[in-house]
């Protein structure tokens, strides 16, 4: 009897191992999952009840010696699944559904695991030697795809709150009227993108926000790609304390400049031009683009220029034949992040800006929140339009955001 104990410590199924980490993990979202419940003021029984039982199934997992236990965990796996079916009948929305699915899913998984053949003979029948090597075999076998579909169902879970805010603007904006509530996709309209496209004010904005936004992308990096180049490639007076202060100037909010920033723009006859805010925004971007290139441009071997040299090149050919090509990744990152901080920009636009047909989007879009009364569903639709810009640039440039940002992070 003692060997048979010994022979079982040595193995359990996979199902067992896993159930117990993954349980573990549900418990501690649930209990995280129950601010939710507070803030409603409601559910909190239904809530309370799941993870009493989550942490009842997570101590009574059978152990291979107690035939019982895995009678127990099958009942309190299907007791798990009624209370999160209970609790969505009680408030079936999509929120609801997500949050009860903490309970509901590893409640069937638990279920399903338990009741299996496999664990049901490791559970009542006697252990040889020669099914134990044959369990471990099959344990190692699977770990692999396990664990990649525990972290799927995490990420999904994970995935599901980010998109959450992004779907229920989607509702808002195709749905008629200007109500923030209702029930998701209970109606369909185009109304507001129709009422959003087919004025001129919109436009108006885009077009602002555009000439800005690429005007200073390419006055950043203008100034960002050579800078950098010097602070990577050269050793002069000053280098390290202007390096520091690129960092000491982000540490501050960009609203103690605002008033310096208006009395330069006041005095040089900029405000309520494109002119003045890319210069602006050029500046306050500069020090954040010039250490993501030097980053770059540390990693690239200085063995390339060295042969150059020595073939006669000059430094401006090295530079601009060698380095640029290399660095395009790096630099396409730094445009895009330059477009970014230019795009999205609220307070400089609105403190230089004035006049209605120099607002640029993020300002305008402000403007359509009133005191008296809020259109949400116009409101929904021109966010998403600004949005979709951001979106079609992360698409085209994945590729050389993902190489831009590894290839810096180690150097040599």
């Amino acid at each position: 009897m003692s060997g048979e104990r010994t022979m079982r410590d040595w193995y359990a199924p996979l199902e067992i191992y896993t159930l117990s980490s993954w349980l573990r993990v549900a418990v501690v979202v649930n209990i995280c999952l129950l601010l939710f419940d507070y803030l409603k003021s409601d559910g909190y029984e239904y809530s309370l009840a799941g993870i009493a039982l989550m942490i009842a199934l997570v101590y009574s997992l059978p152990d291979g010696r107690i035939s019982w236990r895995r009678d127990v965990s099958i009942a309190l796996s299907g007791a798990l699944m009624l209370v999160g079916i209970l609790s969505v009948m009680n408030e079936p929305t999509g929120f609801v559904i997500w949050m009860e699915s903490w309970l509901i899913v590893p409640g069937v998984i638990s279920l399903y695991w338990i009741s299996s053949p496999h664990v049901s003979r490791w559970n009542r029948e006697r252990m040889e030697l020669s099914r134990i090597e044959k369990g471990l075999a099959r344990n190692a076998e699977h770990s692999a795809s396990y664990q990649r579909i525990g972290k799927h169902v995490i990420l999904a879970h994970f995935a599901f709150i980010v998109l959450l805010p992004v779907i229920w603007i989607i509702d808002i904006s195709l749905s008629p009227g200007n109500a923030l509530g209702g029930s998701l996709g209970d109606s369909f309209t185009t109304e507001h993108y129709s009422k959003i496209l087919g004025g001129d004010q919109f436009w108006v904005w885009m077009t602002n926000s555009l000439i800005v936004s690429i005007g200073t992308t390419i006055a950043g990096l203008a100034l960002a790609v050579p800078a950098a180049y010097a602070f990577s490639r050269f050793k002069f007076s000053g280098r390290d304390p202007a390096m520091f202060s690129f960092l000491l100037v982000q540490m501050f909010p960009g609203i103690i400049i605002l008033v310096p920033y208006f009395m330069v723009m006041k005095t040089l006859g900029l405000l309520n031009s494109h002119l003045g805010l890319i210069l602006a925004y050029s500046v306050t971007a500069l020090p954040l683009c010039v250490w993501m290139l030097k980053g770059f441009f540390d990693t690239v071997p200085r063995e390339l220029e060295e042969a150059a040299l020595l073939d006669g090149c000059s430094r401006f050919e090295i530079f601009a034949k060698i380095i640029l090509p290399l660095s395009l990744p790096a630099i396409a990152v730094t445009a895009l992040f330059s477009f970014l901080a230019a795009w999205n920009e609220f307070l400089l636009a609105l403190t230089f800006n004035t006049s209605n047909d120099m607002y640029t989007l993020p300002v305008g879009l402000a403007s359509m929140i009133s005191s008296t009364g809020q259109s949400w569903g116009d409101f929904a639709a021109a966010s998403l339009l600004v949005s979709l810009p951001v979106v079609i640039l992360f698409i085209l440039f994945q590729k050389f955001l993902i190489e831009g940002l590894s290839a810096g992070g180690v150097k040599g």
